[in-house]
């Protein structure tokens, strides 16, 4: 909603700038979305990582 509300802003005070930022913002989400694919893939690995170190602390406490 905020993305919106700062469009809208834009759109009164430059539409030119506002037309070519709607044009490009599918582009743009297309180029980032390995990167958050990555960040998704990378943070699995960590918590992964998290759940074997700490495995033994939970066997010894019983939960």
């Amino acid at each position: 909603m905020l993305t919106f509300i700062l469009w809208l802003i834009l759109l009164c005070l430059c539409w030119p700038l506002a037309f070519i930022a709607l044009l490009l913002y599918p582009i743009i989400w297309l180029l980032l979305l390995p990167f958050r694919l990555l960040g998704v893939a990378v943070s699995g690995v960590f918590e992964l990582l998290r759940a074997v170190i700490m495995l033994p602390a939970r066997i010894i406490r019983g939960h």
